[in-house]
């Protein structure tokens, strides 16, 4: 702002004074804008906190006891999944007598029943543990999502993140581990099998082990970790261990970013059946892909 110095003192004086408060009035001014700047970039932090500490909508009220959960998963990993997962094939052999049974039968008649076995167990196990006053079965339970929660769009959005989780880790396994002819020469073998075959292997890919990983992965695990830590932690926490059950060093990765796609969307929706759709469809891309390979 221009200021006009007359030859009086008085108007000398005037003037500064003119200056001095423009000055002093842009000098608040500054001040307030830059408050209201920081409160406005304080504001925004505050609300993309809150939208991703809201992410989550399972309960933090879980029906057992917080200090069971890793003697719990213990339990069932080396009582229950590794025994049945890679012992299945000598428990068949004991319980037909049949020492010499040739591997390709006992996986293509008895699969399906070790690992309805391994489920029907967790369940037992998890049971055992819940409260008398709450219920199981409270995990597939809808939740009462507000409308901007779209879970169907959600399911969308998943599938195609897995499939682009195939797409990137099947090409890094190529280039660390070399190309494979498919990617597991068993189950291709089962699929190509006959018909009796064929059905026990979509059943047990497509309905028991997503309800089975489900349950005990994200019903179980990622409920328990997410009442104890914040959600996102639980995730990576629950996909780890997730990804090292297969026991499969070159797909780890893979395994571990379908977890995390997993517990995301089971977090998003808190409705396990949600979660165990999504991965059965999955576990059928794969299927698919296997059988025409």
């Amino acid at each position: 702002m221009v200021c006009y110095v007359f030859n009086s003192k008085l108007g000398y004086r005037a003037s500064l004074y003119c200056c001095s408060s423009n000055n002093d009035n842009h000098i608040q001014i500054s001040k307030l804008d830059y408050r209201a700047s920081l409160y406005c970039c304080s504001s925004n932090n505050d609300n993309h906190h809150q939208i991703f500490e809201g992410f989550s909508v399972l309960d933090s009220d879980i029906p057992w006891e917080s200090g069971s959960v890793w003697r719990t998963m213990a339990l069932y990993l080396f009582s229950l999944h590794i025994p049945l997962s890679f012992g299945r094939l000598s428990v068949v052999s004991q319980i037909l007598h049949q020492p010499n049974l040739s591997l390709e039968t006992k996986c293509r008649r008895y699969l399906f029943v070790i690992q309805t076995l391994e489920l029907f167990s967790a369940l037992l196990l998890l049971q055992f543990i819940t409260k008398p006053s709450r219920n199981l079965g409270s995990l597939f339970k809808l939740q009462n999502l507000p409308n901007e929660r779209n879970w169907l769009l959600a399911a969308v959005l998943g599938f195609l993140f897995l499939i682009l989780v195939i797409f990137l880790t099947s090409y890094l396994a190529d280039r660390v581990f070399g190309t494979k002819a498919v990617n597991n020469p068993m189950l291709k073998e089962i699929l190509y099998g006959g018909k009796v075959p064929e059905t026990a292997c979509i059943l047990i890919y497509c309905f028991v082990t997503p309800l089975l990983e489900e349950i005990v992965y994200r019903g179980f695990l990622l409920t328990s970790l997410a009442s104890m830590m914040k959600w996102h932690e639980a995730i990576v926490i629950s996909s780890d261990i997730f990804s090292l059950a297969h026991l499969s060093g070159e797909n780890f990765l893979q395994r571990f970013m379908i977890g995390a796609a997993l517990g995301c969307y089971y977090c998003w929706t808190g409705n396990l059946g949600s979660s165990t759709v999504l991965h059965s469809l999955y576990n059928a891309l794969i299927l698919l892909v296997t059988y025409l390979s």
